[in-house]
């Protein structure tokens, strides 16, 4: 096939998937995605994992564990999602996404057996399923020396959670998707405590104490091993950098120093330290397995990226994109923006899904905001404009807020709001910050980066 039919072939694929259930409709049972696997041969475990859950930061840590096990020569696959702009970002093979000939070709030898689940269970494969699929069977068909893999929504019942890891992150856990996972911390870690198998070794970045709780006694009852951030490991130092922060971090079997970090705000530091925490659970640290050379971490880290997480994509004034969704996100976000950049004069935009804590996020922004321009992106979730302009009214006071229908016209109105703030936008004291939701944050850097 040439180039032409490869899209049309991939594109074709992608409109199946999408027909399928989305991936925010939860139906609690593993049974679909059990049945695909043993009709496939159980591609799932013929590789070792880390398996990652939490309710921020699991993204950017996936990226830094796979960053490292690259660096030791490791063939990787990697799962994350939702993606950004193109569907097979969510699986990734030596730190790159599959290609579309790889997608569709896994995709055609997968679809017999995902047809025959379909008809022999209630429901049918949803979307994240067959990702989820799709995922396991081009990492056994590489071959990867090693999967990491971003749970999709909690840990017990998502449709990851078939693989058999023997090391589990758990990154920092607040409430998210109570809809679905329940309306306490403590009920929201017991689901994600689920990724956390038998004698297997759990990384356990800094919790609220009633979701460290819940997680220490799951790992007691399942006989695991726990290393928890600012005990057996953590951060030791952070300063701020040109383009990010400098590092020290102690890991379960060294101290690194010398890390240079090209991502922003405190809670990429911690996510950091999970990922090298993660990796020497992954070569046996404390078992007599290798450690990691301190030069392997710098060089790792210091090429990692994160798209969409205070991510800079334009210059005068500077546009930051971020991926923040819930309260949690939107603190940590808040905090880096302060803490890093020098702004005179912040806009932000946000369009939000109506299924989050709005109220909550857009108290988080509203200390470094000094206005907003509320909009919508294109998913049936998004919350309505003027619904989001009356709740940001009452958190920011109306004389701060803009409503905008469409996203483009909303950075536009966000740019001139931001010029007009400051008396010199070259000299960097504006900017632009649009966020609010995944969607949002993939929407505008598709419309920027052309």
């Amino acid at each position: 096939m040439n180039a032409e039919q490869i899209e049309a072939e991939y594109r074709g694929v992608e409109a199946e998937l999408l027909a399928r259930w989305p991936e925010t409709k939860l139906e609690p049972s593993r049974d679909r995605i059990e049945a695909l696997m043993d009709l496939l041969g159980s591609p799932q475990r013929s590789y070792p994992a880390i398996h990652i859950t939490g309710t921020n930061g699991k993204t950017s840590t996936a990226r830094m564990i796979d960053a490292l096990l690259r660096a030791l020569n490791l063939r990787t696959g990697r799962t994350t999602s939702p993606h950004l702009e193109e569907v097979r970002e969510r699986i990734c093979l030596d730190g790159s996404p599959i290609s579309q000939r790889q997608f569709v070709e896994v995709y055609r030898e997968l679809k017999p057996f995902a047809d025959l689940v379909d008809e022999q269970q209630p429901f049918p494969l949803s979307f994240f399923e067959m990702i989820t699929g799709l995922a396991y069977a081009a990492f056994a068909d590489a071959p990867v020396d090693a999967a990491v893999v971003e749970v999709g929504l909690g840990g017990t019942w998502d449709a990851t959670n078939v693989i058999d890891a023997g090391v589990a992150v758990v990154t920092p856990i607040s409430l998210d998707h109570t809809r679905l996972l329940g309306d306490t911390v403590e009920d929201i870690a017991w689901e994600k405590s689920g990724i956390i198998k038998p004698h297997a070794l759990a990384v356990l970045a800094q919790q609220p104490l009633e979701a460290a709780q819940v997680l220490l006694r799951h790992a007691a009852e399942v006989d695991a091993t726990v290393a928890r951030e600012g005990i057996e490991f953590g951060v030791m130092d952070r300063q701020l950098a040109v383009g990010g922060q400098q590092l020290v971090v102690k890991g379960l079997s060294a101290e690194y120093d010398g890390i240079f970090l090209p991502l922003h705000g405190a809670h990429q530091a911690h996510n950091a330290a999970c990922a090298i925490a993660a990796v020497e659970a992954f070569l046996g640290a404390g078992q007599g397995g290798a450690v990691l050379e301190p030069d392997l971490v710098r060089e790792a880290l210091g090429a990692v990226t994160s798209p969409a997480r205070l991510e800079v994509v334009r210059r005068s004034p500077t546009i930051l994109l971020d991926a923040a969704h819930n309260p949690g996100g939107a603190r940590a976000t808040a905090d880096a923006v302060a803490e890093e950049f020098a702004f005179d004069h912040l806009v932000g935009v946000l369009a939000v899904s109506a299924d989050k804590d709005v109220r909550g996020l857009l108290e988080a922004f509203e200390p470094v905001l000094d206005e907003v321009v509320v909009t919508a992106n294109s998913t049936a979730r998004s919350m309505p404009v003027e619904e989001l302009a009356a709740l940001a009214a009452d958190v920011f006071g109306p004389d701060r807020v803009t409503a905008e229908p469409r996203l483009d016209d909303a950075i536009d109105r966000a740019v001139g709001l931001a010029e007009a703030g400051v008396a010199d936008a070259s000299l960097g004291g504006s900017g632009v910050l649009v966020t609010g939701s995944v969607y949002t944050a993939a929407e505008a850097g598709t419309l920027l980066r052309r």
